[in-house]
């Protein structure tokens, strides 16, 4: 998928792949003149290589019971998924791993040489679903790591509290870590904050950043949470890896995070799903049965099921070489006959994009009902 993404998305004319809201401006940041003098008088040097201590303990802050000691920043959410994974998985481990997810850590578990055993939500048509009965039967004592994504990466689904104690409580009988990818946390419909997996279980990591809810993608800021012993070890493996953020990036980071901005800031992150998500559903539901899909909780994408006889990927593969639009397939996350579509950016935007789509869609089915005459 970010292959795909990173080939593509500059290439095409609607780029409805991307999963976060259309991005802030930095003077939309940094728009008074006592803010901007002291942008521009930040040393560009070396920050602390694991945040600056005003940055760690902002993060710290969103956690209960977290210091700046529990903390690690990093160059965006992927690194710390990258380096969590790096240290806690080698090879004969296993990874039991929620689905469909965010794949990165998929690939990764493969990559260090675990084992990795499939654990699906379920999906009962308003809602997709943890099956904890599942997950018991999953988890084993050889179990290392039980990967989440909350709210999840691609249906927007969140998961309560009750869920979570379900999830810490398996993994505390087997001495199994959790790690939750809460990315988009902040970025709920209803303003109802998703419930963290910190704090469950003495075993959790949790990684997140700024480029999802925050609409700050291009700063490239992510952070670990993890029991100090954990983020001690993680910083020197960060070490190996990019060694540093960046020190504007550290500084409009701790700007985005203090209090009333984040509040601000999140606040147009909701509002641009809600003024958007009606336009998506609208079309969705305007395709005569073509579509079905749970509503999404949190997050600027929908993960539809499509009711045409095409594979995801030569579905979006047409779209782009036709139509001029990118989506993600299902295939990416390894289910066939779904498409996640973003619908973060601005209405006008969305709306074109949406229709060239819809413009494929007629044609394959014209195509469809012609080869259906021909036969008869």
């Amino acid at each position: 998928m970010e292959r795909m993404q990173s080939t593509y998305e500059n290439q095409v004319e609607f780029n409805l792949s991307e999963s976060g809201v259309h991005p802030l401006r930095l003077g939309e940041l940094v728009h008074d003149s006592a803010s901007r003098e002291a942008l521009l008088a930040e040393g560009l040097r070396y920050t602390q290589t694991n945040g600056t201590p005003p940055l760690r303990a902002q993060i710290a802050s969103m956690y209960p019971a977290a210091t700046g000691g529990h903390i690690l920043v990093t160059n965006g959410g992927s690194e710390a998924n990258f380096i969590a994974a790096w240290n806690l998985i080698g090879p004969d481990d296993e990874v039991v791993m929620m689905v469909p997810n965010y794949m990165q850590l998929w690939g990764l578990a493969h990559a260090f040489g675990a084992t990795v055993t499939d654990w699906p939500l379920i999906n009962d048509g308003a809602r997709w679903r943890i099956d904890a009965d599942a997950l018991e039967r999953a988890v084993s004592p050889r179990t290392k790591l039980i990967s989440i994504s909350n709210p999840n990466n691609p249906t927007g689904a969140r998961f309560d509290a009750a869920e979570l104690d379900r999830i810490a409580a398996v993994a505390a009988r087997h001495g199994s870590w959790v790690l939750a990818d809460e990315i988009y946390r902040g970025a709920e419909l209803d303003g109802r904050e998703t419930p963290t997996m910190w704090g469950r279980h003495d075993r959790v990591i949790v990684t997140s950043g700024l480029s999802k809810a925050y609409g700050l993608p291009g700063l490239r800021i992510g952070w670990v949470v993890g029991p100090p012993a954990l983020a001690a070890s993680l910083w020197a493996y960060h070490d190996y890896t990019t060694i540093a953020p960046g020190a504007l990036s550290d500084a409009l980071a701790r700007r985005a995070l203090e209090p009333a901005r984040r509040t601000a800031i999140l606040s147009r992150t909701r509002g641009i799903l809600n003024q958007n998500f009606p336009i998506i559903a609208n079309w969705l539901d305007g395709h005569g049965g073509l579509f079905s899909y749970a509503p999404p909780d949190a997050g600027a994408i929908v993960y539809a099921r499509y009711h045409h006889a095409i594979n995801s990927t030569e579905l979006v593969t047409r779209l782009r070489q036709e139509k001029s639009v990118l989506i993600v397939p299902g295939d990416h996350f390894g289910m066939d006959g779904y498409l996640r579509l973003g619908f973060g950016d601005e209405p006008s935007y969305l709306r074109q994009g949406l229709d060239r789509v819809g413009q494929l869609l007629a044609e394959i089915a014209d195509y469809g009902l012609r080869n259906a005459d021909v036969r008869r």
